[in-house]
């Protein structure tokens, strides 16, 4: 009898899927959080984890969700001794946890209580280091650094001249960066936040739309201009100048990511 096991796995959720993130608890293996893709206001967040007896992805939850995610991302919590939480980003940013019995909003995270309207949230980071601390980008300019467990902001900064479109922290809990429509990779430190460091700006302020930090040597990271076919590597200790160039595809790219061990 054949004891290999099936090398690919596929589940069909019942819309398309933009956003995803794997869990990264070491008790809830194989576990995914997806978002979907409706051109309606009412879209849905599902988790699903794959049954390694039936070699078949189970449906664990769904909950509804205002608009499409910008990004869904799990508590960075490996040893599992927290609450089983994932946070999602779209008009607001929302923190849900995830029991046996069901799916439910912990908390909605809103820093503009005095309006009624809002400025979307493009992305969020969940820092690495402390998962009390979570950072997210808007295309009002600013970034909000939030405490997840007192559920209010630290702080608010206007970050660039033009909307923000990425946010990522270094390896540890105080440096992060953010990129956006004035062409500029702009890296920030919480304890002085009075200053901040440019980077990296683009030829003709081409904008940038994603950027990643390398956890390993948190001297590197990667961003991804608008409508490009390549991706820069950056050297923060050699600012305005790429390391490198990396090209290779033949459309423009819409994600990118470091390898976790290199």
């Amino acid at each position: 009898m054949d004891e290999r096991k099936r090398e690919i796995y596929t589940y069909e959720a019942k819309w398309p899927i933009y956003g995803m993130n794997w869990s990264a608890r070491a008790d809830k293996p194989f576990r995914l959080a997806l978002g979907s893709f409706l051109d309606d206001y009412t879209n849905k967040v599902e988790v699903v984890q794959l049954d390694e007896s039936t070699e078949s992805f189970i449906s664990r939850g769904v909950f509804d969700h205002p608009y499409p995610t910008t990004k869904i991302m799990w508590m960075p919590d490996r040893k599992g001794d927290r609450p089983d939480l994932v946070a999602t980003t779209g008009d607001y940013l929302r923190i849900w946890e995830v029991m046996d019995d069901g799916i439910q909003m912990k908390s909605l995270l809103n820093n503009n209580k005095s309006s009624e309207f809002c400025a979307p949230l493009t992305s969020f980071d969940w820092n690495d280091m402390d998962p009390n601390i979570i950072g997210t980008s808007s295309i009002d300019t600013t970034c909000t650094i939030w405490d997840v467990e007192r559920q209010q902001a630290r702080t608010q900064l206007i970050a660039h001249d033009k909307e923000v479109y990425d946010i990522a922290f270094a390896r540890g809990t105080d440096i992060f960066a953010s990129v956006g429509a004035d062409g500029s990779v702009r890296m920030f430190d919480l304890r002085h936040l009075e200053h901040s460091t440019i980077i990296y700006e683009t030829p003709g302020m081409q904008p940038l739309l994603r950027l990643a930090w390398n956890k390993q040597d948190h001297n590197y990271l990667a961003a991804m201009p608008m409508d490009s076919q390549k991706v820069i590597i950056l050297d923060i200790r050699v600012p305005s100048i790429p390391a490198a160039e990396l090209q290779g595809h033949g459309a423009a790219l819409n994600s990118l990511a470091w390898a976790p061990h290199s």
